[in-house]
């Protein structure tokens, strides 16, 4: 089956889609649409034309069947409006910053899970709902890489919980674990609705928006605008597609027997590994890394080079790691894109974009 034909069919439903304007919603809301589907899209602001034009422009193709609500995570009642009449709700919004913030608490954790009680409440108060999906994250079953020590089967699994991360290490891995957590203590208190959670691992592929602001692209303007040309850490991770992890939602929604976690990963690549695969296409026509930079040089210059303190690199870089995505591909039905073309689709956005300019 192709990747990019319909994967669900169900009657036509509404579906509340929040934090809309999203990398991962806006694909979400594409495929809703294309399935003939309402979406009721939350966005902070709807007047915002720069956050709201993509979603603007897939409503031209679906006349009357995109709706915008203001919606703001830690306002009480922000949703309730908007989950009226839907039948089921996809909750993908929750802060995502990597650095620049001096209260990771107030930056992160908070909205993170107090936007998701929010939401989850104005569910309770809506008898229409039946399900819930909630984008989660690869980061509320582990923290560390390091971690993948102390697993019977060397792999993370579904079954696994971050356990390690905190306000002061990794909060965002820890907001998202937090919040997931709030999520199913909340659904067990309201049975008539259920509860899919969509755990990816590191989002890469084209957005539908120029003004998409995301930890993947600023990885990938690492890679090639010289910041790393001397060398890249032993780091591994795992890698997926946005319009995978889109599908996955639709899938999770509208299979009836769709139940519990899933973890969506394509592959598990190095950064060296990520840089074979771009430089497999663009040669040298960018300044990519040369080579691995050894453990202890990345821990004596990590923390000078941005939000890298020396307690992640000590617990994640020279740790390889393996992550089990068969629940996702047996019990959902997700089909991967490659990493390959996942990367490559996603780098030449960006140079598409104007954000890297090719040598001399």
């Amino acid at each position: 089956m192709s990747h990019d034909t319909p994967q669900t069919a169900t009657p036509s439903q509404t579906v509340l889609v929040t934090g809309a304007s999203g990398y991962i919603a806006g694909w979400i809301v594409k495929y809703l649409l294309d399935e003939g589907h309402t979406v009721h899209a939350t966005v902070r602001d709807p007047s915002r034309a720069a956050s709201v034009a993509h979603l603007q422009a897939l409503a031209k193709d679906a006349p009357g069947r995109l709706k915008l609500f203001k919606a703001e995570l830690l306002t009480p009642g922000s949703y309730d409006e908007a989950t009226q009449g839907c039948d089921i709700v996809m909750h993908t919004a929750s802060p995502f910053v990597m650095d620049g913030f001096k209260d990771a608490n107030e930056a992160l954790v908070r909205p993170a899970v107090e936007g998701t009680r929010n939401v989850l409440e104005s569910v309770a108060r809506c008898s229409s709902v039946k399900r819930v999906v909630l984008t989660s994250s690869a980061a509320s079953v582990y923290g560390d890489n390091i971690e993948i020590k102390d697993k019977a089967k060397g792999m993370f699994t579904e079954a696994d919980w971050n356990d390690t991360s905190s306000v002061d290490h990794n909060p965002y891995q820890f907001s998202k674990v937090a919040a997931e957590r709030e999520a199913w203590r909340l659904q067990k208190l309201t049975p008539r609705w259920d509860l899919v959670t969509i755990n990816p691992v590191m989002v890469f592929g084209p957005s539908l928006t120029s003004s998409s602001n995301s930890a993947s692209i600023d990885t990938l303007l690492q890679m090639a605008d010289g910041r790393l040309r001397s060398g890249v850490p032993d780091l591994q991770f795992g890698v997926v597609d946005v319009r995978d992890v889109a599908r996955a939602h639709l899938l999770a929604a509208f299979k009836p027997e769709a139940n519990g976690r899933h973890i969506l990963c394509a592959e598990v690549l190095s950064m060296m590994g990520m840089v074979r695969l771009l430089k497999a296409k663009y040669g040298s026509q960018y300044p990519f890394p040369l080579m691995v930079a050894p453990k202890a040089v990345t821990w004596l210059v990590g923390p000078l080079l941005g939000p890298v303190s020396r307690k992640f690199v000590s617990r994640n870089v020279g740790h390889p790691i393996k992550v089990d995505n068969s629940r996702s591909r047996q019990a959902l039905g997700v089909s991967y894109r490659t990493a390959q073309d996942t990367l490559q689709a996603h780098f030449q956005q960006v140079i598409d974009d104007g954000l890297l300019k090719k040598r001399a």
